[in-house]
């Protein structure tokens, strides 16, 4: 089971009030305990109260290619624009 975290700072200086600081692939291997410790480590680390957020992501999602109808792999932050599931990615 794969998992990206992206871990984000308060900032006032960005027009959404935060910004992204890291993203952090883990590779948990089957065992939920390695996941659980993975999430304990990132709040310790980085604390809520501290001004910082953490999000877990499924780093792979499956999707559909418009044109062939075939279902694919994809990272789950892959941009619109690259995507082939996408009427952006065949218009161009």
């Amino acid at each position: 089971m794969e998992k990206t975290f992206d871990i984000y700072k308060k900032d006032g200086r960005q027009k959404s009030g935060e910004r992204l600081i890291r993203k952090i692939d883990f590779n948990s291997e089957g065992s939920e305990q390695r996941l659980t410790n993975m999430r304990d480590n990132l709040a310790r680390i980085y604390p809520s109260n501290g001004g910082y957020r953490v999000e877990e992501y499924d780093t792979w999602v499956t999707k559909t290619n418009l044109m062939s109808g075939k279902t694919y792999q994809e990272r789950y932050d892959t941009p619109i624009s690259c995507s082939p599931a996408s009427d952006t990615f065949w218009s161009m």
